[in-house]
């Protein structure tokens, strides 16, 4: 099969199915593509982090710290804002598109020969393909270190194929119960299972249901975690809710340390990434105590409380289950004092009326939306949902994502604040339609 350039392949890989609605949980499909491609993932070691909130966001410092301390390290996190390269990087840079297509093309050759041969039933998942694309990228990059942030659940999620040596579970809460159970308990389980003998498994705090299952796998595969055992102390906090903590472990303290990451929720995930840190370095990495600090000072989430200045400002949270909203509204009522519209959309499958009754009621202004994304929430739905909540004079229903930032910009005064949340796809959504406009000022200005 000739290479596939990179729109060619997001046709592709779009034609394999929405990457959650058609997921199949279940490691062989990986297993035999990796199989097939020698094993690519072999070839340096893995952290992997699962969780449901703050996964991403671990990643993301503790590739910062091993990236001031000169590890060559490769970082693969789900799902991207605009362009499917962001969750591949290698150092400080994504994957460039034209790597993105022939890695995908090997992928898509191998796949194909194992469905000829009988191997497999049907083509691997989208997730499972970027998934062995980031491992190859990885292996031909040279890296050291893989740091895997879990797509779903843990047990069957295609990166717990690279056999991690060092593990993290960010805080539980109830998401995606139709794969992963109706109960945390059962989430518990299934994110658990990450844990397998010989590992070293980092553990946030976690309601005491959760944590109780994890330790239990931990005395099941004889492994010792590290529970919590870090101590925070906020030292200050700036007026825009960027946090500068002090952090203190049995190995080191670590004084007035500036969060890269805005919010106090934060502070959990930085130091879920510092004592993997730590892990890494008992594992022989050299990170240093400067290193870590550096990383963490560093660090920088796209749509993770990211302000864009303005008038009117912009705000992009994706919060996108009840405790995800919970933080962004905890970080709203502190920080903001202006007049906020927050621009909403969200996937039908989460958690609406809860997440609407932390939201809504703060906005002087709700422009509601839905993503171009076959989940999406109807607007009709979210209409009935905000009118229980809010005056209906307050609430605006859009056509498209393009009319709600729109309506955001004329109803929000100068010096006020427009939130965009509900979903990571709305967040994307419109910093692709932001980055469109500023590219076409641009060829207009030449």
């Amino acid at each position: 099969m000739p290479l596939m350039d990179f729109e060619e392949t997001l046709s592709y890989l779009l034609s394999l199915g929405h990457e959650t609605l058609t997921i199949k949980l279940g490691l062989r499909n990986t297993e035999l593509l990796l199989e097939s491609l020698g094993q690519p993932h072999k070839s340096f070691e893995s952290v992997q982090i699962a969780g449901t909130n703050g996964k991403g966001s671990t990643a993301i410092v503790l590739a910062s710290i091993c990236r001031d301390a000169g590890i060559p390290t490769g970082l693969y996190t789900s799902p991207h804002l605009v362009s499917i390269t962001e969750r591949i990087r290698i150092g400080d840079n994504e994957i460039t598109e034209d790597d993105f297509a022939r890695y995908a093309s090997v992928v898509r050759t191998a796949a194909d020969s194992l469905v000829a041969e009988g191997k497999l039933a049907a083509l691997p998942t989208f997730f499972e393909h970027v998934t062995v694309i980031a491992f190859l990228a990885f292996r031909e990059a040279g890296i050291k270190l893989a740091i895997l942030e879990t797509g779903l659940g843990g047990r069957l999620d295609a990166t717990t194929v690279a056999g991690a040596e060092t593990v993290a579970i960010t805080p539980l809460a109830l998401d995606h119960q139709e794969f992963l159970g109706k109960t945390l308990v059962e989430i518990a389980a299934e994110k658990a299972a990450i844990i397998r003998p010989g590992v070293s498994a980092i553990i946030a705090p976690q309601p005491k249901p959760a944590l109780d299952v994890i330790l239990r796998r931990c005395v099941e595969c004889n492994v010792r975690p590290s529970v919590d055992e870090c101590e925070a102390r906020i030292e200050d906090v700036t007026d825009d809710g960027s946090f500068i903590v002090s952090f203190n472990t049995n190995q080191a303290r670590y004084e007035e340390v500036f969060l890269g990451l805005r919010g106090e929720h934060q502070i959990v995930n930085v130091a879920v990434a510092l004592r993997l840190a730590e892990s890494l370095r008992g594992r022989g990495f050299k990170i240093s105590r400067a290193n870590t600090v550096r990383g963490i000072e560093t660090a920088r989430h796209p749509g993770r409380l990211e302000l864009y200045a303005g008038h009117p400002s912009l705000l992009f949270d994706g919060a996108h289950n009840p405790s995800g909203a919970q933080a962004l509204r905890d970080y709203l009522d502190k920080f903001v004092k202006v007049p906020l519209t927050l621009v909403f959309g969200a996937m039908n499958d989460k958690r609406l009326e809860e997440i609407a009754a932390i939201l809504f009621p703060i906005a002087d202004q709700l422009v509601l939306t839905s993503p171009d994304n076959p989940r999406a929430a109807a607007i009709d739905k979210l209409q009935d949902v905000a009118e229980s909540i809010l005056d209906h004079q307050k609430i605006i229903s859009t056509r498209s994502v393009t009319d709600a930032l729109q309506k955001a910009r004329e109803f929000t005064p100068a010096n006020g604040l427009i939130c965009v949340t509900g979903s990571l796809y709305l967040v994307g959504e419109i910093k692709s339609i932001l980055n469109t406009a500023i590219l076409v000022k641009a060829v207009v200005r030449v």
